[in-house]
Order: structure tokens, then C-alpha cells, then sequence
């Protein structure tokens, strides 16, 4: 029952990546909104980095061990960002699953952490899953509609999205079986990882997407997201 509960908490928290990644199909956002999206989603995920996944590691193990870590994170985003470039890149679509590919190494983490806590009988802020929810918003819906303006239709980007949504949800199921095979499971490094992953990935990919369509506005809009994320920590 714990194990089915992880799996839809999991599943619950990112399912907003579908719910907006779809939306782009009916709705036309231009292309400086999708910028602004794009510098709000990368505000909220500094914010995230800086106060939630990191003193999330940094309590449990110590800091040579955090960046460590958050080497490996950018590893994982680099060989993912690779693949993708190596598949997509000839299609023009390589930066938006850039930023899909973030998604991916934000979410499994995240939502490994949220299984541990689960597992451990921790208690999970419906404030910070609220959060969650909201932030992958924009982080969806640029990507998405850079991609529906290349051709892709509502069934290749509700698969790419529901693979990902799943995938996060198996990944807090797993954390939940972590805590059942060790008493010694607190998401830290998993944190970490997701922190450095992300950093690569605004870097490499959402934040010059984000300039690159919103002009000056998403430097505005990035430093709105960090602040509003901030005031829900």
C-alpha cells in the first residue's frame, strides 16, 4: 500500500509536465511569453538548487560528498544531453529536449526523495508539493512549444511527457523500497545530484532558451521566479 502510495505521490507531483506540456497543442503562446515561461521556470529552479536541494544534502553527508555528487548530476545531464543532441539535433528540436531532459534529471531525484520520505515516515509538506506541481509549469511549456512549432502533435509530446511522468513516479517507488533495504536513506545524495544536474542545464540549455525568445523580460521574469520561490520556502 506504502509502495502504491509513493508511486502516485510521485506521479502526482510532476504530472503537471503533461497537463502543460499538452496545452501548447490548442493554445498558441508567443514566442516572447514562452521566453518569459522559460526565465520564471529557471528563477524557481536557482531557488530550489540554493535552499531546498542543497541543505537537503548538506544535513546528512558531508561537503566533499555533496560535490561529488553534484559532479555526477552534471554527468548524467551531459550524457543525456548528448544522446538527445545525436537524436533530435537534426531536427532543429535539440535545445528544447535540452530542457527535457532537465526535467528528467530534476524530477527522479525529486521524486526519489519524496518515496524516501514516505519510507521513513516523514512528513511531506503539501506546501512544497504544491510547489512542485506548479514550478514544472513553465518548465513544460517552453520546451513544448518550441517543439509543437517544429511539428510535433499532441500524441508524440503527450508520449514524451507521460514516459517522463511515469519514470518519476517508478523513481519515488524505488526510493520507497530503498528505505525497506536500509535505515540509512535520506535523499541526500540524490539531492545533490538533482542540484547539479540542474545547474548544468539552466546553463546549457533553459537560460539561454529563455533570452534567446523573451529578449530582456525573461532576466525579469527569472529573478520574479526565484523570488516567488523563495517566499514559499
Amino acid at each position: 500500500m506504502e509502495l502504491l502510495k509513493a508511486f502516485g505521490l510521485g506521479t502526482l507531483a510532476q504530472a503537471s509536465l503533461l497537463l502543460a506540456g499538452l496545452i501548447v497543442c490548442w493554445v498558441k503562446v508567443p514566442t516572447r511569453i514562452v521566453g518569459i515561461l522559460a526565465g520564471f521556470g529557471a528563477g524557481a529552479m536557482i531557488s530550489a538548487v540554493a535552499f531546498d536541494l542543497l541543505p537537503e544534502a548538506e544535513v546528512h553527508i558531508a561537503m566533499w560528498q555533496t560535490v561529488l555528487w553534484m559532479l555526477i548530476g552534471v554527468g548524467v545531464f551531459l550524457l543525456g544531453d548528448y544522446v538527445v543532441d545525436k537524436r533530435f539535433g537534426s531536427e532543429g528540436a535539440g535545445g528544447a529536449m535540452g530542457i527535457v531532459v532537465g526535467s528528467v534529471v530534476d524530477g527522479v531525484p525529486e521524486s526519489l526523495i519524496f518515496g524516501i520520505q514516505i519510507g521513513i515516515g516523514a512528513t511531506i509538506s503539501p506546501t512544497f508539493l504544491a510547489a512542485v506541481f506548479v514550478s514544472n509549469i513553465p518548465q513544460a511549456i517552453a520546451p513544448s512549444a518550441d517543439l509543437a512549432g517544429r511539428g510535433w502533435g499532441p500524441a508524440r509530446l503527450g508520449r514524451l511527457w507521460v514516459m517522463v511522468v511515469l519514470g518519476c513516479g517508478v523513481a519515488a517507488g524505488l526510493g520507497y523500497l530503498l528505505t525497506t533495504a536500509t535505515s540509512d536513506a535520506y535523499g541526500e545524495r540524490a539531492a545533490a545530484l538533482a542540484a547539479g544536474g540542474l545547474l548544468a542545464m539552466l546553463t546549457n540549455s533553459l537560460i539561454p532558451f529563455a533570452y534567446e525568445r523573451g529578449k530582456q523580460l525573461a532576466g525579469v521574469a527569472t529573478v520574479v521566479g526565484f523570488c516567488l520561490t523563495l517566499l514559499g520556502t
